[in-house]
Parts: C-alpha cells; sequence; structure tokens
C-alpha cells in the first residue's frame, strides 16, 4: 500500500515538474520543444538536380574499398530500373531480313522481343570476306531527329563540313551509318538499335507514359525500359553465331552515351567501353529516358562511368557539358583505375566541337578499339567513302513485314510488367531468406540508406533545463559525420536516477506531442518516466521546429513537376529523408550503450518508424507501431509525402515488416484510433517491463 501511494506521489510530482518546466523554461518564454535557434539543415537550401549532380572525389585507399562502392552502384542502377531481381531473360528469337550489299559490309533489318508484346528494332552490319567468330560493337544512339534514322539537311551537312569535323558529304548527312559502316569493314558485326519510341520502335512513345505514382512505387521507368532493350540487345548480339562473346564493346553518343554508361557498368559481358560525349560531372541527361528515381543519389556519371574500371574505357568530350572532360573526370577515372594499376586502360579526350558523333570523334574511337579489341589494323584509321542508304531502306517493319500484332501500348505494357513482377516476387516468397535478402537491399537503395555507424551532436547545440530536481530535459540538434542535416531532439529523463532504457518516440507533430497544446504534460509522458523511460522525441524533416527557415522555401529541382525521377534520382524523397533522421536519433540512442532501445510510431511516424526498424533489424531493439491502415497503394501522386519509389514493386507494407525481427516487434497494421499511443505503450512496457 506505501509503495503505491509512493509511485502515485512520484507521479504527481512528475506531472508538475514537467508542466511547470513546459510553461516558461526560458526567458524567451518558449515551449520546451521550442528551440531557439537551429544550424540551416542542407535539405531546405540546396538539393542536387541533373545539372548540379552529387559531386565525386575519390578518396579510395584500396581496391577493396572502390569494390565495395562499386558494387553498392551496381545495386543501386539496377534497382533504379526496375530490374533487381533481373527478369527472366528467354532466348532471343531475331527476325532478320532485307539484306542490303555494301563495299566491304552488309545492312539487315532486325526485330525482336525484348519481352512478351514490346519489340527491340534495329540495323545490323556485317563485314564481308570475314570468317570465324568476330567482335561486335553494341550502339545506342542519341537524341537526334528520327534517331538512328539521322539524315542531316543541306544546311546542316554544309556547316558540319565548314567546321571540319566531317571531311565527307554522306558522313556529314549520315554519321551514325557512317560509324557503323566504318566499325564494320574494320572487321566487327555491329548493331545499332532503336531508343524506345524512336524509328521503328513506335507503339511506346519516347519519354512518355511512365510519370505517374504508380510507375514510381512499381519503379517503371522509361529509363529502366530502354536499358532493359539494351541488355536484350547485347543477348541478341552474343546469340550471333559469328560473334565473339568476349570481344563485344559498347559505344554511343548523347543519350547513347548514357546507355552506354549504365550498361557497361551493370553488364560483365561488356569488354571495351566508349561512351561518347556523356561523362560529366555536369549536366547528367536531360530526358526522362536518362534518369529515374533513386539513379544517382550521392554519384554522377563520371562515378557511374568508374565502375567499368578496370576494363578499357574512352571517354569523348565536346563543346557541351564534357567540355572539362580532361580536367573533371579523366584525373578521377585515372585515380580508380589506378587501384588496378590499370591507368593505361582508361582516356578520356575533348574535342572543340559542339555536341556531336562527327569524323574526329569516331576516328578517335576506331583507334580505342582496334587496340582494345585487338583487330590489328595499322593506325592512324581514317574514314573511306561510302554509300548510304536512305532511311526508308533501314526501315525494319513496311507492308511486308508489319509489326507484330501482339506488340504492347504503354499501358498494357505496364500492366504487363507488374503482373510479371508479382509473380516474380510471388516465387521469391518461397525462400524466405532469399526474399528478405532481396527487399532488404532494395530497401537500402530506395531509402538511401546503410544503418548508421554514428551520430553527432552538432556543436554549440545542446542546452539542458531542470524542473523541481525531478525532470531533466535536454535541446540536442544531432547530425551524423560529415552531413549538413539537423535533426532536433528533445530528451526527458528523471533527475534522480540514471535511466538505461530508452524510448524514441516518433510522432507527426514531433516532440511537441508528448505535451498538450496547455504545455501539461501526457498522460503518457509521464507513465515513460515513471518506468524510468529516457524519452527521445525528435523532430524529424519537414516536422516541428524541422522545417524551412521564415525568408526561405523549400528548393524545387528542373522538371520535378513533369517527372518526379528529376527530383527523386537525386534526392531521397520525404519519407526517405524522415526515416533518414530517425536511423540518426537511434544510433545516437545506441552510443549510450543502453540496457535497450525501444520505438514507438503512430500513423505516417508508424511507417518512418517501420523503415528504420526493418532496416536496423537490431534484436535488442523493440518497437510498437501503428500504421492506421497504411499501405504504399494509397498514394495516388508524386507529391504525396508518403511517396517510396518501389515499395509496391517489393510487397509494400508486408515486404517491409518481413524484415523486422518478429519477437522485436509490435505491429499494428489497422488503425487503433485515438488510444494508439497508449496501446503502443502497453506494448513497450509489457515487454521491457
Amino acid at each position: 500500500m506505501s509503495m503505491a501511494i509512493s509511485v502515485s506521489v512520484i507521479g504527481c510530482v512528475l506531472v508538475v515538474a514537467i508542466s511547470a518546466l513546459a510553461a516558461a523554461p526560458n526567458a524567451d518564454d518558449m515551449p520546451l520543444w521550442k528551440f531557439p535557434q537551429l544550424p540551416i539543415d542542407r535539405r531546405f537550401v540546396a538539393l542536387d538536380d541533373l545539372d548540379h549532380p552529387a559531386k565525386f572525389t575519390p578518396t579510395f585507399q584500396t581496391r577493396t574499398e572502390w569494390e565495395e562502392r562499386a558494387k553498392h552502384l551496381r545495386t543501386q542502377i539496377l534497382v533504379a530500373a526496375g530490374l533487381c531481381p533481373m527478369p527472366a531473360r528467354p532466348p532471343i528469337e531475331p527476325v532478320i531480313w532485307g539484306r542490303i550489299e555494301r563495299d566491304g559490309y552488309t545492312i539487315e533489318k532486325v526485330y525482336f522481343a525484348s519481352r512478351t508484346g514490346h519489340y527491340v528494332s534495329g540495323n545490323l552490319y556485317r563485314p564481308t570476306g570475314k570468317v570465324g567468330r568476330l567482335p561486335a560493337i553494341l550502339t545506342p544512339h542519341g537524341h537526334w531527329e528520327n534517331g538512328r534514322l539521322m539524315e542531316r539537311n543541306p544546311e546542316q551537312v554544309q556547316k558540319e563540313l565548314d567546321s571540319g569535323a566531317e571531311q565527307t558529304r554522306e558522313g556529314a548527312t549520315y554519321p551514325l551509318q557512317a560509324r557503323c559502316a566504318g566499325l564494320a569493314r574494320m572487321g566487327c558485326v555491329v548493331f545499332i538499335y532503336d531508343m524506345v519510341g524512336m524509328g521503328d520502335s513506335a507503339p511506346v512513345p519516347h519519354a512518355e507514359g511512365f510519370r505517374d505514382a504508380q510507375a514510381e512505387l512499381r519503379l517503371q521507368s522509361s529509363f529502366g525500359l530502354q536499358t532493359w532493350n539494351s541488355i536484350r540487345a547485347l543477348d541478341f548480339l552474343c546469340s550471333l553465331p559469328d560473334v565473339d562473346p568476349k570481344r563485344i564493346a559498347v559505344t554511343g553518343e548523347s543519350g547513347g552515351g548514357t546507355q552506354t554508361i549504365f550498361l557497361s557498368a551493370i553488364d560483365d559481358r561488356v569488354a571495351v567501353s566508349v561512351p561518347v560525349v556523356m561523362v560529366s560531372g555536369n549536366m547528367q541527361g536531360g530526358c526522362i529516358c536518362e534518369n529515374a528515381s533513386l539513379l544517382r543519389i550521392d554519384t554522377n556519371n563520371i562515378e557511374l562511368t568508374a565502375t567499368f574500371a578496370p576494363r578499357p574505357l574512352c571517354a569523348i568530350g565536346a563543346d557541351d557539358w564534357t567540355s572539362d572532360i580532361e580536367t573533371v573526370g579523366y584525373p578521377e577515372l585515372q585515380r580508380i583505375y589506378g587501384l588496378y594499376s590499370a591507368t593505361s586502360n582508361v582516356l578520356a579526350r575533348h574535342f572543340p566541337f559542339p555536341h556531336n558523333i562527327n569524323q574526329i570523334s569516331r576516328e578517335f574511337t576506331y583507334a580505342w578499339l582496334n587496340r582494345h579489341l585487338k583487330l590489328g589494323l595499322s593506325e592512324p584509321i581514317h574514314e573511306q567513302p561510302f554509300v548510304p542508304a536512305r532511311p526508308a531502306e533501314l526501315c525494319v517493319f513496311n507492308a511486308d513485314h508489319p509489326r507484330p500484332k501482339d506488340a504492347m501500348s504503354t499501358s498494357d505494357l505496364r500492366a504487363d510488367l507488374s503482373r510479371e513482377s508479382d509473380a516474380q516476387i510471388k516465387e521469391l516468397r518461397a525462400d524466405p531468406e532469399k526474399y528478405r535478402a532481396v527487399v532488404r537491399a532494395a530497401l537500402k537503395v530506395m531509402l538511401h540508406e546503410e544503418t548508421p555507424a554514428a551520430a553527432i551532436v552538432v556543436p554549440g547545440s545542446e542546452r539542458t533545463l531542470r524542473g523541481d530536481d525531478f525532470v531533466v530535459v535536454h535541446q540536442r540538434v544531432l547530425s551524423r559525420p560529415g552531413e549538413d542535416t539537423a535533426v532536433p531532439v528533445l530528451e526527458l529523463s528523471r533527475a534522480d536516477m540514471q535511466s538505461d532504457t530508452v524510448l524514441i518516440w516518433s510522432d507527426p507533430k514531433g516532440m511537441a506531442s508528448l505535451f498538450e497544446p496547455d504545455g501539461r504534460s501526457l498522460t503518457a509522458t509521464t507513465k515513460l518516466l515513471l518506468q524510468h523511460y529516457t524519452i527521445l522525441a525528435p523532430d524529424v524533416l519537414d516536422i516541428g521546429q524541422s522545417r524551412p527557415p521564415t525568408a526561405t522555401t523549400q528548393p524545387t529541382v528542373k522538371g520535378e513537376r513533369s517527372y518526379a525521377g528529376y527530383r527523386f534520382g537525386y534526392n531521397r524523397t520525404l519519407l526517405a529523408n524522415r526515416t533518414h533522421d530517425l536511423l540518426t536519433v537511434i544510433a545516437y540512442a545506441n552510443s549510450r550503450s543502453p540496457r535497450s532501445v525501444s520505438l514507438l510510431g503512430a500513423g505516417p511516424a508508424g511507417v518512418w518508424t517501420l523503415l528504420a526498424h526493418a532496416l536496423t533489424n537490431d534484436d535488442n531493439q523493440f518497437a510498437a507501431i501503428d500504421l492506421g491502415g497504411f499501405d504504399f497503394d494509397q498514394v495516388t501522386t508524386t507529391e504525396d509525402p508518403m511517396l517510396l519509389p518501389g515499395a509496391l514493386k517489393y510487397g509494400g507494407i508486408k515486404a517491409i515488416s518481413m524484415l523486422c525481427p518478429a519477437a522485436r516487434t509490435s505491429l499494428i497494421v489497422g488503425s487503433a484510433g485515438s488510444s494508439a499511443m497508449n496501446d503502443l505503450l502497453d506494448a513497450v512496457m509489457k515487454r521491457e517491463h
């Protein structure tokens, strides 16, 4: 009886102490949850975008360090492209027809299904008079008018000739044909194929049809589809009986240079890579087909190109965003290749001509490929006159060879992509361990997050407030080493004893949710202190104190209103940032070596609490979470703060929940109503006590 009276008295004292402190904690008469000043959080004043990507300054001391980074980047590319896990790749069944004879080479028309109902089309150039297995070149093209069927008008042709960029009228008129003909005459099999929605690839319009929230949630994009077509185009080349699969190169310019970078990064079959006018720390690719959410967060085209090391790589620049390639790009690539003692395998060269694929660049490419594909030709190699084929002669589909009847529209293709992905994920679930490994790897990319090893208190940000010898309140701002983030955290603890049990309280109202509007402490707050908990309550990004300065509006990025990938291809989503901040608080809590750390989150905060708990996967961490009935299929716009690209592809809330240690998680998927926090507190305290 006396013990009950004692506990009750302490509880009353705590209520009075907290309430008094909250009412007027300092001379500024600010509520307890109001910090007098916060450091500027970079996320409110500057974002990365396609014109201003993250910088790449390699500091890797060993090959092992770099290879860990390169492995992560490849996973990031594959997840962003919607290709993790890789879809099924049945044998290619190409249709090859319409042979055109030329001096030293032939041209044929090709199409094949890269997946059911979606076709890759292009032209196959083969040298004549050659026997045995030959080296092969894959050539994705840039955003030229008519794509691979590019034909310059007389005025453009004369401009190229006058500048010295081209030496022949046919090369100036048909620079893509000139490259394919030149490589074929060097003894290579060459395949130039259509970008999605260009040339003969008509049913799915270029850079259209993948702009909505459902596409983001399922990681369906023009970039992903184009990258898949490139992989399948490589499958096609490798399937040809006259191709040596160990001597395959990729070279493309502009948007084709983007495809060259990414295909070379993710496909080990590429032996030599020559990206033209695209390797840069400046503009990263201005089309939707070159961008996707998650793709370039904390990286850029220079670093992504470096993942090809130590295989032979030549990057060519022009008087465009790649003009500084020899001073910004080449030195960084040399440092990575130096880790392999292979600096002779990398070269970068700028030519003073506008954005192009001209004869100067083409002949430079020929020399690099000659050496590294071991063609054995004498150098210098100059283009020889050729007889161009008119665009109509190169078209794959006509009245006699119509487009296949099962060719899908964008909407049908997207529905089929979803069905196939869902079936693949369902099949993975039969092996729970493998399934969790796939989802965990994807979640790390979706959140752009690893479990942080350390958190820091921002210097000068800590204030201690005390109330009646019973309650101690700390105001702190947390960050991570090397970051310009600022996470305000309120800490409440008992002054009369030291607690080794920490509870991290997450709420959509932030730290203010610990109190009634009039400043009185919630019953839950008192209950926790009475049970000897230390409470950490953060204001994660754009909650409470963590909002843009009054004179600053949230920054935007180029093109984000037309396509979410322009923003979330370079920056975390708001939900991912909130999870990031909560993980920072978890790292800080763990640094104090507590007996236990518990997480509590309800409503929208329950979602970022679940994400953080799933990612840490800590058997010593307990979480009580109420999701308020949320799942990611409720996200209908790309402006929704709960948007997380890829969430539906991998199975939504159910899949993420499977990553949490089951015995350490109390998860309420449906809404628990107004009593949610009390129910969650009961779950925490029942577990801990």
